[in-house]
């Protein structure tokens, strides 16, 4: 075995990067930093179909999103075919895969006797020991793995243990297809082989796979990957995870407004553990992490405990940093081109970040943030929401009449002087403070709840604060 420990993340290209793979390149990537190795990875691109350049893009768009970096280039299966036939045409020379002839309609009528006397559709072998002088004219053959009939498989898996499959389950699989193209499971062997991958973690779904690839690796005399199958992720009632529970593309996530530093570790902590710790920095899981603390039990997706973790990562976030992420969210979203050039405005990026302190407290979302910031880019004179409109009845805008001049004349304009103004006139009144920054808040924002009310007045500036307030007042 190698030296350095190699690692790969190896997805189809479906379209975009889904919630279980995206844990999977965590996982290798993890993996891979914490013992100093590598990980790589592939596209198997085989099914050309589905393959196209745009579902490869928003694979690596995803992993770019999440900061899972690999290491070199981005390996293709497809452009590999070449070689996947070179490694069978080896494997006919040692005896260790012949050439079967069978017709499709062989095939089938072998599935149906199968199915009829109860045992599972098998391969019969009917060409595992024929002379090539009975091969029939001009019919292009399969290539099958010449797999050993008695005896058992084992595979010491570092996360499901110790898993013997007897050899008699596992048939003569197809290598090369009649047609000269390459079956998933050669490829996978032969790419893990030639790419130098020392540890292969993957989904529990392709356990039975690892044994009838082992058998390929043997047939090779290569050495056979240490294996790490983790079992899938389940929707929080305990089922198959589907669109509903969460199985959505890493690029929806990040449309709903979720940080990628939030999206690691929630997706780090389904299935894997460190003690009782919740929120851990990437540093932490690099240095923690191993494949003995992943658990053998599915885990379950939980759209609460994502949204929580990630209100914490956003208050932790500085702002500079946070309005980044902010901003790559928008550029994802409905409405979010228009934000966007509103922050592009002079001095309208210095008053987002004047506010994010107030704001970030409140949100567990970018999505959340934008829609409490949106009092920043609102035209006047505002739409009022419903609630808001009932805090500016005729003594709410006697209220604003009553502020309007004394915050007039604040030349400070600074949360001290605002905060001031707002207390000394609430007292002057008799009224309680709240009645006072109730309508004040529906006036500046046209709503009911917001970031504190003095922080509004200055992140909007002294021009803009009072022309909302003369619009409302009576």
């Amino acid at each position: 075995m190698a030296d350095q420990i190699v690692t790969r993340f190896a997805p189809s290209p479906t379209g975009y990067l889904h919630i279980g793979g995206a844990r999977t390149a965590l996982f290798n990537w993890l993996y891979a930093k914490h013992t100093g190795g590598k990980m790589l990875l592939r596209i198997e691109d085989t099914d050309r179909a589905r393959s196209t350049e745009a579902a490869v893009a928003a694979l690596i768009d995803g992993l770019n999103w999440l900061g899972l970096a690999w290491d070199g280039e981005p390996v293709s299966q497809f452009g590999r075919v070449k070689r996947h036939q070179e490694v069978v045409a080896e494997m006919l020379a040692r005896g260790t895969a012949y050439k079967c002839y069978c017709t499709p309609q062989e095939l089938d009528e072998m599935r149906e006797k199968a199915r009829a006397e109860g045992r599972p559709p098998r391969y019969d072998g009917r060409w595992r020991d024929r002379d090539a002088s009975e091969a029939p004219a001009g019919v292009a053959p399969a290539i099958r793995l010449r797999a050993p009939l008695d005896g058992e498989t084992v595979i010491e898996d570092q996360v499901q243990g110790r898993v013997v499959f007897p050899n008699k389950d596992l048939d003569d699989l197809v290598l090369l297809r009649s047609d000269g193209v390459p079956t998933y499971m050669l490829a996978v062997v032969v790419d893990d082989h030639d790419m130098g991958v020392t540890h292969i973690i993957r989904g529990d779904d392709h356990l039975t796979n690892a044994a009838r690839q082992k058998l390929i690796y043997q047939a090779m005399d290569w050495d056979v990957p240490v294996m790490a199958h983790i079992p899938l992720i389940h929707g929080p009632d305990g089922a198959k995870l589907s669109k509903r529970h969460g199985a959505l593309g890493a690029e929806a996530y990040r449309a709903m407004g979720y940080l990628p530093a939030a999206m690691r570790n929630y997706l780090a902590r389904l299935g894997w553990s460190h003690g009782d710790d919740e929120i851990m920095s990437t540093e932490q899981m690099i240095e923690w992490f191993g494949l003995e603390a992943i658990g053998k039990s599915p885990s379950r997706f939980d759209f609460k405990k994502l949204e929580n973790l990630n209100g914490h990562y956003m208050r932790a976030t500085p702002d500079a940093e946070l309005l980044a992420h902010w901003k790559a969210c928008l550029a994802h979203v409905e409405g979010g081109a228009s934000v966007l050039d509103w922050m592009a405005g002079p001095g309208n990026a210095d008053k987002v970040l004047a506010a994010l302190p107030g704001l970030k407290e409140r949100a567990k979302t970018l999505v959340e943030l934008t829609d409490s910031a949106s009092y920043l880019w609102r035209q006047r004179p505002l739409d009022v929401e419903e609630k808001a409109a009932a805090l500016l009845d005729a003594d709410g805008k006697a209220i604003l009449a009553g502020l309007l001049p004394l915050l007039s004349a604040d030349a400070e304009w600074s949360l001290t002087s605002t905060e001031t103004i707002v207390k000394a006139y609430a007292e002057a009144q008799g009224l309680k403070l709240g009645k006072v920054a109730q309508p004040l808040r529906a006036a500046l924002t046209g709503r009911s709840t917001s970031p504190g009310i003095y922080d509004v007045l200055v992140v909007l500036g002294k021009d803009e604060a009072l022309g909302r307030i003369a619009d409302q007042a009576a």
